[in-house]
């Protein structure tokens, strides 16, 4: 035994003197003297020589591309609606000890700002280029025709994955994307842009605008994965650190000297709020005092702290929103309730943040990795309306409304699976605190200003210090390139790329008092606008509220613009348009000079009635016939039919089973809004729900089984038009035999979910209804041999949708 340990011993010591280390350096001196500003980079010429035989012959392998001597790994952090003051270290009340120990370590940003909304932050982050010259003016749900809203990401805007990989790392993203086009987001593609399509060599998340923490919908690179089946204690955030590790601990014991690049977006802290109890429960009665003294705090804090400057004001709370002490007891309570578990929440997310920087310390890679972490893609969310909600998407979008009494009766379920919570507007504005507003509002720091920290110890040692240049998420990019030693190309895939539109920061690294070389920076979303010029900042006053998501829709031109001195207002407190009008029209005529070069026009102020499907491309429009078959699940909202504010008709061919059958035949979204049709224990039934309230839960069922054999199972679905959202009666037939009738007072008019989809012959997510809760994904135990869907629009003539239901009758088989 010690002579077989003895000679593996010899054998490690001579594979590590003599490999990789010795090709990998070889590698990359070789690499060091190629072109990269063309990618790929094509493979070096043959250094060998060939003769007639191989005797003669001297064999040369081609030498792998690698990256720069010396290039660190990147862990490029970013969690989800977080706001400037909420994170403890930037002086909120939300405790992030992770964050702390890497701004310990390295450098805090207080002048770094996101673009206000998601999906456009998400873009210019990972292509260094502003959003609406990456066609992301918007999310991809709102996208519009027009070149900075197509949501279309342009071959000429490569990404950092892609840009990366073709240099030698290794390339990853965990967690959300948002940035695939609505109606590019299911099986049948095409996947040039999702994440493997992006340069992003793995890819394990999701791609929707917020995801469910206990059902997420998930894809594995492009395959759909429903990781939390049969997992009673899944959780997304624990998930997706686990999967991390694996990931970096897997790269660096096949290849130690190859960096890599993790990219790590969560879902948290993006409604829904949702955490285990335990994390929930260690801020019980910590909001109490209600949002407007933690504003306060929360100042008092960040100057202690020297986050902010000395003389830095409290903005005004907008009228709005009601005072704390205005508020009922029922009201704290709820509230206090409804922050707590806010802060459970991104406390957990940076608690597994915490577990993947242990997995690299303890890998002895941390010298060297790049740690770039981003407290929030845009200010805290003012989207969970006055009262906050239990449902998001159903209040947001949807206009449900939700009683006080409902919401107290929710109040222990916060943060669960039966709720997929928000909290009220006025802890949005706590959250981003000192600055004015929030989420959605590019014109104010409240919705742009966000907590950046940068470590690399092998390379920063002003550990713990401060940096007040101003910045953009359109830096980092060049700001990794620039680490990596990495030429941005000027090619790449046969595609001549645009300049960076970001400036790197690497020129703070060892200068607090460097001046400031990002000195122009416009902003802009629907409608809320600004621009940032050599310490002033012009912008417009909003509008739309951004909790207002529904039928307002202002002029563009009807907004009033204000003017703020940012070298010595860092909050945006003193408005000095009237007493400076030529600084004002210098900047307003700034602002239209990169708007015209950002590709910024047209100016669109409508939020939630971009949502609807018939402005974008789609796989299902001009159809009014659909086949489907079990097994066919996940397809995406954008890319099922459309059943929203119109008639329709749906059936199923099934073959009911001696001993009976039960599941699902077919489904669209879930318990917080959607319809499900099935067989529970042979009965046909149909089930509508409004909202996860229980008086929005419509129900439909036969009051007789099935008898063994063939059968169709038809839904038709009588909309009462009129606009959107209204009634319908739904009228379940077997075998074109009236069996139940019900009506439906209030329909969803928007969507019926962000992230739940269509499925047939089972219930991924969230169960539409909760008789078969504990049975998900409910598959049908009988046989299910096609469903099949008929459209009837709006302008159909009686006659013309009658011949539609027969047409529908005539693609399925007879009944036997």
């Amino acid at each position: 035994m010690r002579r077989i340990c003895a000679v593996a011993m010899i054998v490690l010591g001579l594979a590590l003197a003599a490999s990789p280390l010795a090709y990998a350096q070889e590698s990359k001196a070789a690499s060091d003297q190629v072109n990269r500003s063309t990618l790929p980079i094509p493979p070096a010429p043959f250094q060998g020589k060939i003769e007639r035989t191989a005797k003669d012959s001297t064999p040369d392998f081609p030498k792998g591309v690698a990256a720069p001597e010396g290039a660190p790994n990147v862990l490029l952090i970013l969690t989800d609606d977080v706001g400037f003051g909420a994170s403890s270290t930037f002086g909120g009340p939300v405790q992030t000890p992770t964050m702390q120990q890497l701004a310990d370590n390295g450098l805090r940003y207080n002048m770094f700002h996101t673009t206000a909304l998601c999906s456009p932050t998400r873009a210019a982050l990972i292509t260094g280029r502003n959003h609406h010259s990456v066609a992301s003016g918007v999310i991809t749900e709102f996208a519009t025709g027009y070149p900075g809203y197509n949501s279309l990401v342009p071959a000429s805007a490569g990404s950092v994955g892609a840009v990366l990989k073709e240099n030698g790392y290794n390339t990853s993203w965990f967690g959300k994307m948002h940035n695939v086009p609505d109606w590019m987001s299911s099986q049948a593609g095409p996947f040039d842009l999702w994440p493997s399509g992006l340069g992003f060599e793995y890819f394990y998340g999701f791609l929707g605008g917020d995801s469910d923490q206990w059902h997420p919908a998930l894809y594995e690179n492009t395959m759909p994965i429903e990781p939390y089946l049969g997992k009673a204690d899944y959780i997304l955030d624990h998930d997706l650190a686990d999967k991390a590790i694996a990931w970096m601990r897997m790269q660096h014991a096949l290849a130690p000297n190859k960096p890599w690049l993790l990219y790590y977006a969560t879902g948290t802290a993006h409604a829904p709020h949702q955490a285990p109890k335990e994390w929930i429960a260690k801020y019980k009665g910590q909001f109490d005092q209600g949002w407007d003294k933690a504003r306060e705090e929360t100042l008092a804090r960040q100057i202690k702290l020297g986050i902010v400057p000395p003389n830095t004001q409290l903005t005004a709370r907008p009228e709005q929103i009601p005072a704390w002490d205005t508020l009922s007891a029922d009201q704290k309570r709820l509230y206090a309730r409804m922050m707590e578990v806010y802060a459970g929440a991104l406390s957990y997310a940076d608690n597994q943040i915490g577990r993947l920087l242990s997995a690299v310390k303890d890998s002895g890679q941390l010298d060297n990795t790049l740690v770039i972490f981003i407290m929030g893609d845009n200010g805290a969310s003012a989207e969970g309306s006055q009262q906050g909600t239990t449902n998001e998407v159903a209040t947001a979008a949807n206009g449900v409304k939700e009683s006080l009494p409902f919401l107290l009766s929710m109040i222990d379920k916060l943060g669960g699976p039966l709720a997929y919570n928000h909290y009220p507007v006025g802890w949005a504005h706590a959250m981003d605190a000192p600055m004015q507003w929030t989420k959605q509002v590019a014109s104010h720091f409240g919705g742009t200003r966000n907590g950046l920290v940068i470590s690399w110890p092998a390379h920063i040692k002003d550990r713990g210090g401060l940096r007040s240049q101003f910045a953009h998420v359109i830096d980092i990019v060049p700001t990794i390139y620039e680490a990596a030693g990495i030429t941005p190309p000027t090619i790449m895939d046969g595609t001549e790329q645009k300049p960076l539109d970001g400036t790197s920061l690497v020129y703070t690294f060892g200068d607090a008092k460097a001046a400031t070389r990002h000195t122009t920076q416009y902003f802009e979303l629907v409608g809320n606008r600004g621009i940032y010029k050599d310490g002033w900042i012009a912008n417009t006053t909003p509008l739309r509220l951004p909790w207002v998501t529904i039928g307002e829709e202002p002029n563009p031109d009807d907004f009033k613009w204000e003017l703020y001195n940012i070298s010595e207002d860092f909050s945006q407190a003193n408005n000095l348009a009237a007493k400076n009008p030529e600084k004002l029209k210098e900047l307003q005529d700034a602002f239209d000079v990169e708007a015209k070069k950002y590709n910024v026009y047209p100016l669109d102020s409508s939020f939630a009635s971009r949502a609807d499907p018939a402005i974008r491309p789609s796989l299902t429009r001009g159809r009014a016939e659909f086949v489907y078959y079990p097994g066919m699940i996940r397809i995406p909202e954008g890319s099922a039919p459309d059943f929203k504010n119109k008639s329709w008709t749906a059936a199923a061919e099934v073959t009911v089973p001696k001993g009976g059958a039960s599941g699902v035949l077919a489904t669209i979204g879930g318990r917080f809004g959607g319809w499900a049709l099935m067989l529970k224990d042979s009965k046909p039934v149909f089930v509508y729900a409004l909202s996860n309230q229980p008086e929005h839960k419509f129900r439909i069922a036969a009051n007789e089984a099935l008898p063994p054999g063939d059968h169709i199972v038809r839904v038709k679905f009588d909309y009462d038009g009129g606009g959107l959202g209204k009634g319908a009666t739904a009228t379940l037939l077997v075998d074109e035999k009236q069996v139940a009738q019900g009506k439906i007072p209030q329909t969803i008019g928007i969507r019926f979910s962000l992230d739940e989809t269509f499925d047939v012959g089972e219930d991924t997510g969230t169960p539409v209804s909760e008789d078969y809760a504990g049975a998900m994904p409910y598959a049908l135990s009988g046989t299910l041999k096609r469903f099949a869907v008929v459209l009837e629009p709006e302008n159909l003539s009686d006659e013309e949708k009658a011949r539609l239901r027969k047409e529908l009758a005539k693609a399925l088989m007879a009944v036997q």
